[in-house]
């Protein structure tokens, strides 16, 4: 264990060189800068830095070797709790089952916590906090892509990829690509491919969520541009610092190295040739790899981040109050867009429908706090051929007071046309009306139907029919074989009352009902 050392009198403590803690807290840090293990895997890689492990056993005990870190490597330093200050015993357990020849073949397996035999908090002295050890265990688990958690950022080019629950199942959902080479991303519940396809869960295009949801963190984040832009310069000199102080470390070491090669050689024996060469070729090497790790410096220099001035500084905020030019600038990546969306998101849940043009987003922030936004989403080919969202409004307005012949005639008059270039039709009115609920004409109070106007003068519906055909009474009729709508005002009642007394057909029909 390089990140510990066990004292001969059975007390614990850090590695007393000082590289060696460098190194590992530059795990720690670029973990929560990161996300991930391979981001930490990463940061080593990208500054050049390197891990160091103490060798135990043979020629070689206790010596301190320097090499690449692995991505196994960071997830054992970040599960062990140890680097809490913490002295654990029984995390591991040996355990036996019989393979299919019936032979006996033992494994290791990790216990749950609650399992652990010995574990004795503020044991010794460590690199992170308890709470800390705990929250990185939480992240690597989330990180996992066989569970249903969002995880951190990834590549690809949409912008929920992991966050997006499905409103009808409360599953998470995931991207696929379709289109011809895969360009058009889709967003679609998994439950649609374990059932076979034959469930109706969400299945949606990934750019208008996409859009509706920048847009939204866009204007929450206009009140904090200027915090925001403080946090991530201050984030970026730490991380340069860190990866700087483990070169200056290293160089100091080499140098140490050099130095002492140096001594030696100047303490032997001039006569003692066989010791001399010795001694003078040890010297030469570690001026050699002195020399190498010099240049490797300035190499890795020139690939630093930027430091800003104070000026500089004042600029780049004056520049950072732009959020979304920044966002959407082309050298801006996806990935780094995701993460700020995960920074602040926790989860979003999706409900729409087949045939339905609404799409409603349920954001959950970071904060605990919860909304509502809606967005549109296009509809098939099939249904935009016949219409446009315009003229499914217009239908509506125009309802209240036509019926479908009407609203179909009103369209061609003015010059309307479906967007294959068709004239609308009374058929064609009434499916829009039956695929969006619109409701027809709604019948006024002061309206009254064939029966009514023949109960109202205790008369049979041939003769209300007869006093239509001869205008005795108005009516207006929504189309062939539709119910009328009489409007009778007052002359008109007492006319029709007088001779519905008075004729001797009417009075004949009333008396032989008698």
């Amino acid at each position: 264990m390089t990140r510990l050392l066990y004292l001969s009198y059975g007390s614990t403590s850090l590695d007393p060189d000082e590289a060696v803690q460098t190194a590992v807290r530059h795990v720690f840090t670029s973990f929560q800068a990161s996300g991930s293990a391979y981001g930490v895997v990463k940061f080593f890689a990208t500054n050049g830095l390197q891990f160091p492990k103490r060798a135990y056993g043979g020629v070689w005990a206790g010596k301190l070797i320097w090499g690449t870190l692995t991505h196994s490597r960071v997830l054992g330093i970040l599960s062990n709790p140890a680097y809490t200050g913490a002295y654990c015993f029984g995390r591991y357990k040996y355990r036996k089952r019989l393979d299919n020849q019936g032979a006996f073949k033992t494994h290791m397996v990790r216990l749950p916590r609650d399992q652990w035999e010995v574990l004795i908090h503020d044991h010794h002295q460590g690199y992170i906090t308890w709470s800390q050890y705990e929250e990185n265990l939480l992240q690597l688990q989330q990180n996992r892509t066989n569970v249903e958690v969002s995880g951190a950022a990834r590549e690809g080019c949409t912008l929920l990829q992991g966050l997006l629950i499905c409103g009808k199942c409360g599953r998470h959902m995931s991207v696929r690509y379709t289109g011809n080479g895969g360009i058009q991303p889709r967003y679609e519940c998994k439950q649609r491919w374990e059932l076979g396809k034959t469930c109706t869960c969400s299945s949606i295009r990934a750019e208008p969520l996409d859009q509706a949801i920048a847009k939204r963190i866009m204007e929450i984040l206009q009140p904090a541009e200027l915090e925001l832009a403080l946090l991530s310069l201050d984030k970026l000199s730490v991380q340069d610092h860190a990866a700087n102080k483990s070169w200056q470390l290293a160089l100091e070491q080499s140098q140490f190295e050099v130095d002492r090669a140096y001594r030696q050689y100047d303490l032997s024996e001039p006569e003692n040739r066989l010791v001399v060469r010795t001694l003078e070729a040890k010297w030469n090497e570690k001026l050699l790899a002195l020399g190498q790790l010099k240049e490797e410096y300035e190499q890795y220099k020139t690939k630093r981040a930027w430091s800003p001035t104070s000026e500089d500084r004042r600029m780049i905020l004056r520049l950072a109050e732009d959020i979304p030019r920044i966002w959407n600038s082309s050298t801006t990546l996806m990935k780094d867009r995701k993460r700020l969306v995960r920074l602040l998101l926790e989860d979003v849940t999706v409900t729409c429908h087949p045939l339905d043009p609404d799409v409603h987003l349920g954001i959950r922030w970071r904060s605990r706090h919860s909304e509502l936004i809606h967005t549109k989403k296009s509809l098939p080919p099939s249904i935009t051929r016949k219409h446009v969202p315009d003229t499914v409004e217009h239908v509506k307005e125009l309802a209240k007071t036509m019926s479908s012949a009407e609203i179909a005639d009103h369209f061609n008059k003015n010059g309307c046309r479906t967007p294959e270039g068709r004239t609308f039709t009374e058929s064609s009115i009434a499916w829009l009306r039956y695929r969006y609920k619109i409701p027809g004409l709604v019948k006024q109070s002061n309206e009254l139907t064939v029966k009514e106007v023949a109960s109202k003068f205790n008369v049979s519906p041939g003769v209300v029919y007869y006093w239509l055909e001869t205008g005795k009474i108005q009516g207006k009729q929504l189309g062939p074989g539709r119910p009328y709508r009489i409007i009778i005002d007052e002359p008109t009642e007492k006319a029709l009352s007088t001779y519905a007394d008075t004729s001797t057909k009417i009075l004949k029909v009333r008396g032989s009902n008698i």
